[in-house]
């Protein structure tokens, strides 16, 4: 143990990346409070830090959210099908307190219900997210009470998921505490926060992320193990997990994060699987046999066309295009001038899954969100595709009031709702190509411009290659047209106090 004499007083910290520098969309935007941040600020003299600061600015924005949804609270969700459509303020929430048999205190997965849904068709960990809040939730009064009793209950859970997500965001990045804004402030992600309960798995991803900067790899399987028992979308980021350590040779990290998502996932599976397997088996036996639905390109195929494909037609052409879309993510690992970094491929196995899934809910912008944030720090291109997101998000309500309004028709027809869905399409296709374009030409990646090679990548930051393909064989070559100076990476945190 060092002495007291041989020990430092202070230990250099690594410059903080400042977005109000570099780009000019969060420049202007700060002139709401005042304008970009001066060089000679002292921004750890504060109480205000970055995270507390994004922290504070997620809650108030979804608190923002929570009033959004004020005409459906008022009456919206229990007076007129279609004002809940028209007011752009739906939420399952309250619709599945009783019909999913949270008013009569049946027990998820073992009680079977009334009606067509025989038993709750969500993951284990949702279902007893689902169940705490119905504890939580006054058993007195109307029905009416009740839901709305139930939706705050669960909006007040969801809040602390905002929260955590904001945190770990901004310090998955540790010199970028301030791309968490990116996620405090989306539009999208504020407007559907309290639609579903998404928000607990990508709390959980977004823990896992945290956990794997840190190289913390069992801590990673175990929240990554989680977040699958709540929603099925977290296991994707295995895959290009896998493909990562295979570039660098990080197999112990690698078996250890799958090893620790695999035990945590069976933790909490395993009991509801061995006493109730049909309530348990519902989530995948509906996924399976659901069909072509909302926000998909299979629906606009599927409303132009006489003949429809069938479902399990549909199934089988998804996971084709799904695993292209993998063997291309994995060929774009080994063949890449230096190796991806892990929001980079993390958002993109994500956004393809939701580009060629045969379903669309509008909340499932939320998965994004957060991954989009690491992979591409730039508030232009991260307002465009939010835009896109927002244009769905109205889209698919005003859909939903014509086709509810009877005669009335009032909302967008059938043609207009595919051009919604078309526009999100677009968008998510858009960040994907730019994310790409980072990829393959790492000089334009905002993160590595700043000096920083994977601050997310925990073991693989700045870790040498074992495997590669192709151009990746031979070094970074940077394109003579930029003005910026040759980006040095690869040398992990020693790299990180570097400036531009």
């Amino acid at each position: 143990m060092p002495s007291a004499e041989s020990t430092p007083t202070s230990v250099h910290e690594p410059d903080t990346v400042r977005p109000t520098r570099d780009d000019k969309i969060a420049a202007a935007g700060s002139e709401l409070i005042g304008g970009p941040l001066g060089r000679r600020a002292l921004t750890g003299a504060s109480w205000w830090t970055p995270v507390r600061i994004v922290a504070l600015v997620a809650i108030g924005m979804f608190a923002l959210g929570l009033v959004q949804k004020a005409p459906c609270y008022n009456g919206a969700w229990f007076f007129g099908a279609s004002s809940q459509y028209t007011h752009a303020c739906y939420s399952d929430i309250p619709h599945l307190y009783q019909g999913r048999g949270f008013a009569d205190g049946l027990v998820p997965y073992f009680d079977k219900l009334p009606g067509d849904m025989d038993y709750l068709e969500y993951p284990v960990l949702t279902g007893v997210f689902m169940e705490v809040a119905a504890w939580l939730t006054p058993g007195s009064g109307s029905i009416q009470h009740q839901e709305q009793w139930y939706w705050m209950v669960n909006a007040g859970m969801l809040m602390v998921c905002a929260a955590v997500i904001a945190v770990c965001v901004s310090r998955t990045h540790a010199r970028r505490p301030w791309d968490g804004l990116l996620v405090a402030l989306a539009p999208a992600y504020v407007l559907t926060a309290t639609i579903n309960w998404d928000l607990l798995a990508v709390a959980l991803t977004a823990a896992a992320m945290l956990m794997w900067s840190r190289g913390r790899s069992v801590a990673f399987g175990v929240l990554l193990g989680l977040a699958t028992a709540a929603k099925l979308y977290p296991a994707f980021l295995l895959g290009p997990l896998l493909v990562l350590c295979w570039r660098a040779g990080a197999w112990r990290a690698f078996g250890k994060a799958l090893g620790g998502a695999v035990v945590s996932w069976l933790v909490v599976n395993l009991p509801v699987m061995y006493f109730a397997f049909d309530g348990w088996s519902k989530f995948y036996r509906f996924s399976q046999d659901r069909g072509v639905d909302f926000g998909s390109f299979w629906l606009i195929l599927a409303q132009n066309s006489s003949h429809p494909l069938r479902t399990e037609t549909v199934n089988v052409l998804a996971l084709a295009l799904m695993l292209l879309c993998c063997l291309g993510i994995a060929v774009l690992t080994f063949t890449a001038p230096r190796r991806p970094r892990f929001a980079q491929l993390a958002f993109l196995i994500v956004a393809a899954f939701i580009v060629t899934n045969k379903v669309y809910s509008p909340q499932y912008v939320l998965w994004l969100v957060p991954l989009a944030a690491l992979a591409r720090p730039k508030w232009r291109d991260f307002l465009i595709w939010q835009a896109c997101e927002v244009g769905y998000f109205l889209g698919i309500w005003m859909y939903l009031a014509y086709t509810t309004s009877g005669d009335a028709h009032k909302g967008l027809p059938t043609d207009g709702y595919h051009w919604a869905i078309g526009v999100h399409l677009l968008g998510t296709l858009y960040l994907c190509a730019v994310v790409v374009r980072d990829i393959l030409m790492p000089e334009r990646d905002e993160v590595r411009l700043a000096g920083d090679d994977d601050p997310s990548g925990g073991v693989l930051d700045g870790a040498e290659d074992v495997f590669v393909l192709g151009p990746a064989a031979h070094p970074p070559r940077h394109a003579a047209h930029f003005d910026t100076p040759a980006v040095e990476w690869g040398n992990g945190r020693e790299a990180a106090g570097g400036s531009l």
